[in-house]
């Protein structure tokens, strides 16, 4: 592992008051609104302050130096796809379990991309607000690792790539390439050659191993007709990816999704085409969930303990804060559960349309 940088010093009122040419006590008095300095010196410090970076503590524990007893959980993506994702609800449940044991709090925020997510570690950071974060949805050319490096603050990437390193950063992985290779093999089993994957956000890494995954195994078998279309996780992309894909000539046979929700608003937006599944197009769910087993029919889907994935993070994640050093763990491989949404293959021209 390479060598951790020192952590990078939070100003202090004594780095205002020099600055500005004041004492401690006007810094004192000039950010707390609190009077016994004028108006030009209040203004002046503040100006300082905001230059130098300055935010006030938020946590009384912090300022004693015993930490904010908090974990800060910060997710850059559309707000809209996360109320019904269920993988993140499963996550953020384990999470909060292992948190909870040590009587630590969890700070969640939504940011608009990872410009922001990185101005929110920042803020974070310069705040006192959290003693280290969870990471997710890494990128392919990531610039959080090496901002919260430079901060100092601990953290775990989850769903970040084994061969992957970061110093003072553990990583939770999961074998994305490995579970695509098994769904793979199922539908190629089953007599599927014409197959579409309907993925998620197209800058994640998990998305691109995935994506890079289905193309090794298409070549590796010979399958000419097999391709990944990208979207951002929401049912209303995920239907209207699918009648795109179904439109064309000749249809797939076989469509993976990347989530369950999309996977599901794929079966209706089929149906209202007049296809049947799995009879003429078999459906894959990447995530399995409640919602896999409500549809008719139930979705054939990639399982795995979401919960104990958030588990073994926060874990991770304490264990740095209790000194121990950074390293890779990975969870179980996605195991694909069959159900009625998968079948055989349609013959070339056979497939039946509803009238």
């Amino acid at each position: 592992m390479p060598t951790r940088r020192s952590p990078a010093r939070r100003p202090t009122m004594k780095d205002i008051a020099r600055r500005a040419g004041v004492s401690e006590s006007a810094v004192s008095f000039a950010l707390n609104g609190r009077p016994g300095v004028s108006e030009a010196t209040r203004a002046r410090v503040r100006r300082v302050a905001e230059q130098l970076g300055w935010r006030p503590s938020t946590a009384a524990r912090a300022l004693s130096g015993e930490g904010a007893a908090t974990v800060g959980f910060v997710l850059a993506r559309p707000a809209h796809t996360l109320g019904v994702d269920s993988f993140f609800l499963q996550l953020v449940s384990g999470i909060q379990e292992v948190l909870a044991e040590r009587h630590l709090g969890l700070l969640f925020q939504v940011a608009e991309d990872v410009a922001d997510e990185c101005a929110v570690y920042r803020r974070w950071w310069a705040e006192h607000r959290v003693d280290g974060v969870l990471v997710a949805d890494p990128r392919a050319a990531d610039p959080r690792p090496e901002l919260l490096d430079e901060l100092g603050l601990p953290a775990v990437v989850i769903g970040g790539a084994p061969d992957v390193r970061h110093p003072g950063l553990s990583t939770v992985w999961a074998d994305d390439a490995g579970a695509m290779a098994s769904v793979v093999d199922e539908l190629t089993a089953l007599g599927h050659r014409r197959i579409v994957h309907i993925a998620g956000l197209p800058d994640l890494a998990h998305t691109r191993r995935r994506i890079a995954t289905l193309r090794a195994e298409a070549e590796r078998r010979g399958l000419g007709e097999v391709r990944s279309v990208t979207t951002d996780y929401s049912d209303t992309e995920g239907a209207a990816v699918t009648r795109r894909v179904l439109g064309g000539s000749p249809p797939p046979t076989a469509l993976i999704y990347d989530n369950d929700v999309m996977a599901v608003a794929g079966v209706a937006a089929a149906a209202d085409l007049g296809f049947c599944v799995p009879q003429d197009v078999s459906v894959v769910s990447w995530e399995d969930s409640a919602l896999c087993r409500m549809v008719t029919p139930r979705l054939s889907a990639l399982s795995r303990d979401s919960a104990a994935f958030g588990r073994t993070a926060a874990r991770e994640l304490l264990a740095l804060l209790d000194g121990a050093p950074a390293r890779s763990v990975g969870v179980p491989v996605p195991r694909l559960t069959g159900r009625g949404s998968t079948g055989r293959a349609a013959p070339a021209g056979g497939r039946r349309v509803r009238e």
